[in-house]
């Protein structure tokens, strides 16, 4: 049997081919056979560049779905697929071209002068542009070729995509996922979601990350079923797509700016039947605010660059009830246990370190073994670097011992004079505070404590705070040594493409 991952999708085509696989937003169709023969057509042209066997085919361009179906087509081609955050300058790229050493490097036009000077002088042999409004030198080379193609032959360990790490510290690393790690996870979720071949999925996010590429999309791929396709978060378009839709996959801020809208309510979302927040963690505001206005209930879930999606809140209701502030519990054939700096297990409610292991588990880092073997365990875990706990309480409410949280990262994690303190735990105190709209808690060095704790709050639009008010505040309802020394009031807090808080940029800021 072929284990590369496009022959699984290939299987669930639908019998019709010439239905609507990907509608856009300035009304273009693609149907089935159009993404077959568009993937055969690219994947005819990798073939005849004549590249070595495992050859990396890395992608710096706009979301459009001729980047999707180039994704395909090296998956189908049988080379690894190495997508690139458009935001990504030149010192960045640079590192990444070095590391990858890819064969082919595909940009949009716009970049084509400096990001191909670049490549060739790191020794890449081919470099192609390809821009959102279907232009580019690799759609001109591809139409020369044939809309036939036999999809290569892969074994489920064979090398699919490296995923470049965010990089908040230290040199990105590339993630190695093979068909494998991908097939067993997209799988999985099409049972725990219930995909459905009548389903439309509503795709918002960016292809150069897990949760667009390889959740929304692949979810929609193994359904056979429409995607309504949207260049990025349009809140006047997604308002115009949704009583069309059926699944919709966000970050945290997606959500918050459709409940910003006032026409965003109930009737806008009765098609619904799935609503999936993940990337960065879900307020608990914004997930009751949800619920109140649209009467449908968020299901967050986690996964990571080197694991695809690891836990989710159930989808249905004989299965559990979706908890806010929880991110569910694994999926089947994922282990998860929290385990403390010894290893061992902690009991409900005790906070510890994260670690999975399961068939959606990445191999290990490009080119690094040493900074492999330091991630996983003896016993073949792999770190997370995430703090969590199974059950334990959240708020008033107990939750299931099944259940995970997220409290944050390891590095993230303040030793304040000896103890121990979870920004999550503070900044869930804080956000339940008036007049405030999220905050950060981060540890910066003090020559008495070793970290002071330093929250940095984002207030609502008119409303004035005082820091010293919100000290005050919490002073009483949570342990001395948790209150922060410093509380600093903005307007927002700066994220990454994916909508995490850049809690690296904050240290930086303010650790004088």
């Amino acid at each position: 049997m072929n284990a590369n991952l496009y022959a699984l999708f290939e299987a669930a085509f639908p019998d019709d081919r010439q239905r609507c696989c990907i509608e856009t937003h300035d009304g273009l169709y693609y149907s089935w056979d159009d993404l077959d023969r568009a993937t055969a057509k690219l994947a005819n042209l990798l073939r005849a560049l004549d590249l070595p066997e495992g050859s990396r085919v890395a992608v710096q361009v706009e979301k459009s779905p001729e980047a999707l179906f180039l994704y395909l087509a090296t998956l189908r081609a049988g080379y690894v697929y190495l997508p690139l955050n458009t935001a990504y300058q030149e010192a960045e790229i640079e590192y990444f071209i070095g590391n990858a050493e890819p064969a082919v490097v595909v940009c949009s036009s716009k970049n084509f002068g400096w990001v191909s000077k670049l490549a060739f002088r790191l020794g890449t042999r081919h470099v192609f542009t390809l821009d959102e409004d279907r232009t580019g030198s690799l759609l001109q080379r591809a139409a020369e070729h044939s809309s036939a193609f036999t999809t290569v032959a892969c074994k489920d360990a064979d090398l699919a995509a490296i995923l470049y790490t965010s990089g908040t510290t230290g040199r990105s690393k590339g993630a190695m996922l093979s068909h494998g790690n991908l097939s067993s996870n997209a799988k999985v979720l099409h049972k725990a979601w219930g995909w459905r071949s009548d389903d439309v999925l509503l795709h918002m996010l960016p292809l150069f990350h897990v949760h667009g590429l390889f959740v929304a999309s692949h979810g929609a791929l193994l359904a056979g079923a429409k995607t309504i396709w949207l260049p990025k978060l349009d809140v006047a378009q997604a308002l115009k797509h949704l009583p069309r839709s059926t699944v919709m996959m966000g970050v945290p801020t997606y959500y918050v700016r459709l409940l910003a809208e006032p026409r965003f309510d109930e009737l806008a979302c009765e098609n619904m039947r799935l609503f999936v927040s993940g990337s960065a963690p879900l307020l608990m505001e914004t997930f009751e605010s949800f619920k109140a206005r649209t009467g449908q209930t968020i299901l967050e879930r986690y996964g990571m660059s080197e694991t695809v999606m690891l836990v989710s809140n159930p989808y249905d209701p004989k299965d559990g009830e979706r908890i806010g502030g929880t991110v569910g519990k694994p999926l089947p054939g994922v282990s998860v246990r929290v385990v403390d700096g010894e290893g061992k297990a902690c009991a409900p409610g005790v906070i510890g370190n994260v670690e999975v292991r399961g068939p959606n588990v990445f191999s290990g880092y490009w080119r690094m073994p040493e900074k492999t073997k330091e991630e996983f365990t003896a016993d073949g875990w792999f770190k997370t670097g995430d703090v969590g706990r199974f059950g334990g309480a959240i708020g008033d409410r107990t939750v299931p011992d099944d259940y995970l949280t997220i409290v944050g990262r390891s590095k993230d994690l303040i030793i304040s004079g000896g103890y121990n303190v979870y920004p999550k735990e503070i900044e869930s105190f804080i956000d339940d505070l008036p007049g405030v709209v999220e905050s950060a808690v981060i540890g910066v060095p003090h020559p008495d404590f070793g970290e002071a704790v330093v929250a940095v709050v984002v207030r609502q639009s008119g409303v004035t705070m005082e820091p010293s008010a919100v000290i005050a505040a919490l002073k009483g309802r949570i342990a001395n040594f948790k209150v922060p020394k410093q509380v600093h009031v903005v307007d927002e807090l700066p994220r990454n493409a994916m909508g995490k808080v850049q809690k690296n940029v904050l240290r930086d800021r303010y650790a004088a």
